[in-house]
């Protein structure tokens, strides 16, 4: 923590004296000779932080110098802070463009005021930067004192615990099932496996028994029949060829004595393992380097085929590095409860009678639990209580902090402190930043990388974004099994949730014992905020009764804080909030969602640091035009209020805003959004109609937004001259994209035709979900030559007869049309048959290797298709007593890809066509209130003998 944030400081140090010989900024006399003095004390502090928070696990007096310096570093962070942002404040009002109606007498007596307030600011500035060197020089008098090393000197390693082979089969428990998975990698020889040698990986947290496994494997007796050599070495960090090397000799009974160099050693190696079939443990790895292992590995690729390698390591990267094939990768699971405590009590009651046993196994099972299946734990406190006999011994450990156990900390500790320290600092930050949350929490992946940002974690350069560094730091902590019960998304795998193992919770809150507090509220929630220091910097604050609990008081001391997170609802929020915020100055984030809040107090305008607010799930109409004095502002959230109107006129000065979240807040009216040219996240914007409120317009400078963005209109007025305006097509980074048309008192009056003819002919280049909404043409406008187009969604298109031709699309894999209240009929032109390209469209594709050279496919890669609420939907051309010309269709290959078809409110459709029909690839089919269709599905009916191929048919309500 500490090294991280020395490091922001001496940039902002950095940057202060660049804008001053830029005479972008003026010092107070004698404020630039501080400035350098306290840059040269930091960067002599710096040169010896990792020798210090190396030595802190051990010495007291070093973890107090370091929290002191902790202290100033965060202090000075908010006196450079408040400096720059009211430099920029005051110089973006100097450069401000008056209004037509203003005399130009009022840029003069703006910027006459800067001068004066400029003057007042800058000295008290200095005043604060003398202050800190004061205070930094006692600190690096004391740093004299301690004899730390140097970067320089050289820093010695963490201990690494060197395991052996060795393993007493009676004690290990619950790893049966994964001792025979492993097993059976170990002797496949299916050639679809990959390489001849083959790399198993075991991968998991520290502690969790990827060793005990490894050893379990390597001393079974099949094993040691199966293959002819086992080699173990022990691997840890370093990670050093020359050093394994001569390892995996020793192991096979030859002298390493003469051997210096890897070229002989390698050799060596292979004169003895060639034409043999070997296993070789590499115990504990670290290495991320591909290349350092692939002259070690090619050495071993002359033994028998069958031969295996298998990996034990605490990140998954490390596996992937080592050449492990997906199917190779073996994550290891916590112990279920049974197994943990089966562990734990045969260390535990070891040499106790029955009596004892009696009276102490109610608690040991609480314990027990407390350990949330982790093998190193439940050793750890087994043996801890192997010699403790009272009640009041055990009570003691089932309600302590690990870190509070001092017999069992080094255990515990350590091997998460292993994989700590391997961690670079800023990625160490935000690991650590994690403490503030309470146990078991649910991790949302980008509201914390948001959280990360607003303290200032991640820090931009000049080819990566914050939110990209944000993305890496929390992939390579889950990586390293700092996260788990991971929840992924659908579509590309990637982590969106997860959570925390109480052991890594308690080391991370080891890390922080007085920067970061959670709290739950009860009636005995004042005395529980009094423990914890004042100079604590981030709170969570839990309420678990709805409505009935207050926010306490105590609260408002903590004038360090830099983020407030309140989960629930607390009684007194409205009452609380004015003062809250007055007394809370130094706030980077403030979390208040779902807490009843009415009215947001102006004072928020004064929280000059705040970057992060969150205000979704409240009553507030509208927001204080003050907000938009925040100018360092990140995120902004006030998505799930239904109440809320408008934002405010001047959120355009919000130049450094990147999230932005209204969705489900009702309609709000929007403006002077062509100002936030930083914003990346729009979840909605909303266009009123009338020019003078939101215009779709506003969007034009927005090219730096991602994901997704749904544009929702108010009203009957809609200039199609407004939609170019938007200038969509420049949102190339844009790949989910809802057009939601709203409802309309006098449709009639409507030309949507031209609105969306404008919409598609702007659309984003890179769009891979579209959904249009409530469309009331009568022309099937679509922007058919989207090549990347994956999902589309057409819901309510009250006056269309005829879909447009979607099986023009290349990538198409999930089509949801619904609520088409005219289609009576769907044909040729849905498939995209005998429909002339224009304007770029696609070919609709191409050419098959079969005799008819003139065969083309139709929905090529479509998976999912739904058809819901078409009242009026009764021929599907291509069925069964049909009477249209099937040339072109059977001519063709439509839907070669079909998985799963669902049919919802179809009631008067009568059949399915031939080509649905004939399907091989068809699994699911569902038909749901259409009984036409449905009759004949289900067992024994008419349709039943051309689907009953389809593993699933599910027939509801027909």
């Amino acid at each position: 923590m500490a090294e991280a944030l020395v490091s922001v400081v001496l940039e902002q140090l950095r940057s202060i004296i660049i804008q001053e010989v830029g005479q972008e900024v003026r010092l107070v006399v004698g404020v630039k000779n501080e400035v350098e003095r306290l840059t040269s004390s930091f960067r002599a502090i710096q040169a010896v932080l990792a020798n210090a928070e190396e030595r802190q696990l051990e010495d007291g007096y070093v973890k107090l110098w370091l929290d002191q310096l902790k202290e100033v570093s965060y202090d000075m962070d908010d006196v450079l802070d408040e400096w720059g942002t009211a430099i920029a404040k005051s110089q973006s009002k100097v450069h401000e463009h008056p209004s037509k109606n203003k005399k130009k007498v009022c840029s003069f007596m703006i910027f006459s005021c800067f001068r004066v307030r400029e003057v007042g600011l800058r000295r008290r500035i200095a005043y604060k930067i003398k202050e800190l060197n004061e205070r930094i020089d006692v600190i690096v008098i004391v740093k004299n004192m301690f004899d730390f090393k140097s970067l320089e000197a050289g820093i010695k390693q963490h201990e690494h615990h060197e395991t052996a082979s060795v393993i007493d089969v009676k004690d290990v428990k619950g790893r049966e099932n994964d001792k025979d998975r492993v097993m059976k990698m170990l002797f496949s020889t299916e050639s679809s496996q990959g390489p001849a040698l083959r790399t198993i990986s075991l991968v998991g947290m520290g502690g969790i028994g990827k060793t005990t496994l490894a050893k379990l494997v390597y001393n079974d007796d099949d094993v040691k029949t199966h293959f002819k050599k086992r080699i173990w070495v022990s691997v840890s960090d370093p990670f050093d060829e020359i050093t394994i090397a001569k390892a995996i000799l020793e192991n096979l009974k030859e002298s390493t004595q003469n051997l210096i160099k890897l070229q002989t050693l390698l050799e060596k190696i292979q004169s003895l393992i060639r034409g043999k079939k070997f296993v070789l443990v590499l115990d504990d790895v670290w290495n991320e380097n591909s290349r350092k292992w692939e002259q070690l590995k090619d050495s071993l690729k002359c033994g028998l085929p069958g031969s295996r390698i298998l990996v034990t390591t605490r990140n998954r990267n490390v596996a992937n590095c080592m050449g492990s094939l997906s199917t190779d990768i073996l994550e290891l699971e916590l112990l279920s409860t049974d197994e943990c405590w089966s562990l734990f009590s045969q260390l535990a009651f070891f040499d106790k009678n029955s009596r004892e046993r009696g009276n102490l196994e109610d608690i040991g099972r609480q314990i027990a639990a407390k350990c949330k299946g982790l093998p190193l734990a439940a050793k750890s406190l087994g043996s801890l209580l192997r010699f403790k006999r009272s009640r009041a011994e055990w009570e003691s450990v089932l309600n302590s902090h690990v870190w509070e156990i001092k017999e069992a900390e080094s255990n515990l500790l350590a091997p998460l402190q292993l994989s700590y320290h391997d961690l670079p600092s800023d990625m160490r930050r935000c690991f650590s930043y994690c403490a503030v949350f309470p146990k078991d929490f649910t991790f949302e992946r980008d509201a914390l990388i948001k959280q990360w940002m607003a303290q200032g974690f991640l820090r931009e350069t000049h080819n990566k974004e914050m939110e990209v560094m944000g993305l890496e730091c929390f992939e390579a902590l889950a990586a390293r099994s700092f996260f788990q019960d991971f929840v992924k998304d659908k579509g590309d795998g990637s982590i969106i949730e997860c959570k925390m193992h109480d052991m890594v919770h308690d080391f991370a809150q080891s890390l922080t014992k007085n920067e970061c507090f959670s709290v739950d509220i009860d009636d005995a929630a004042e005395s529980k905020i009094d423990s914890f220091s004042r100079d604590a910097r981030h709170s969570m604050v839990v309420f678990r009764n709805y409505d009935t609990d207050p926010l306490p008081a105590t609260i408002h001391s903590f004038k360090k804080l830099r983020s407030l997170i309140v989960d629930g609802y607390p009684s007194s929020m409205n009452a609380a909030l004015p003062n809250l915020i007055a007394n809370l100055s130094c706030l980077r984030t403030l979390k208040l969602s779902g807490c009843g809040i009415e009215e947001v107090p102006s004072n928020i305008g004064k929280l000059i640091h705040l970057r992060h607010v969150d205000l979704s799930g409240n009553k507030i109409r509208e927001l204080p035009e003050e907000m938009c004095e925040l100018y360092n502002m990140l995120t902004l959230n006030v998505s799930f209020c239904n109440k809320l109107e408008r934002l405010p006129d001047n959120i355009g000065r919000l130049v450094k805003l990147r999230h932005l979240s209204v969705g489900y807040s009702g309609f709000v009216k929007m403006r002077g959004f062509e100002g936030l040219s930083s914003l990346q996240e729009l979840d909605e914007f909303h266009v009123s109609g009338s020019g003078e409120v939101s215009n779709i317009g506003d969007l034009r400078n927005l090219n730096h937004l991602q994901g997704s963005l749904t544009i929702r209109w108010l009203g009957d007025v809609k200039d199609p001259d407004e939609v170019k305006k938007a200038e969509l097509k420049s949102k190339k980074h844009l790949t989910e994209l809802d057009l939601r048309f709203g409802s309309r008192t006098d449709r009639e009056k409507i030309n949507d035709d031209e609105v969306l003819e404008a919409l598609v002919r702007m659309t984003p280049p890179n769009l891979e979900s579209l959904g249009i909404y409530d469309y009331q043409g009568v022309i099937p406008v679509f922007p058919c030559w989207i090549n990347k187009l994956r999902v589309v969604r057409l819901v309510d298109w009250g006056k269309i007869k005829n879909l447009p031709p979607l099986g023009k699309l290349p990538s198409l894999e999930d089509l949801s049309v619904d609520r088409m209240e005219r289609v009576q009929r769907v044909g040729r032109e849905f498939l995209g048959l005998g429909v002339d390209g224009e304007d770029g469209d696609i070919s609709i594709g191409e050419k098959t290797s079969s005799s008819s050279s003139s065969a083309i496919i139709a929905f090529p890669k479509l998976k999912r298709l739904l058809f819901g609420g078409m009242g009026e939907w009764e021929e599907w051309e291509g069925g069964r007593g049909g009477n249209e010309d099937k040339t072109n269709i059977f001519n063709s290959i439509i839907m070669p890809s079909l998985y799963l078809l669902e049919f919802w409110k179809c009631p008067k459709l009568k059949a399915l066509p031939d080509y649905v029909l004939q399907s091989t690839t068809l699994e699911h089919l569902e038909i749901n209130e259409s009984p036409i269709i449905g009759a004949q599905f289900k067992a024994g009916g008419e349709g039943w003998p051309n689907a009953s191929h389809s593993p699933n048919i599910r027939i509801i309500r027909s």
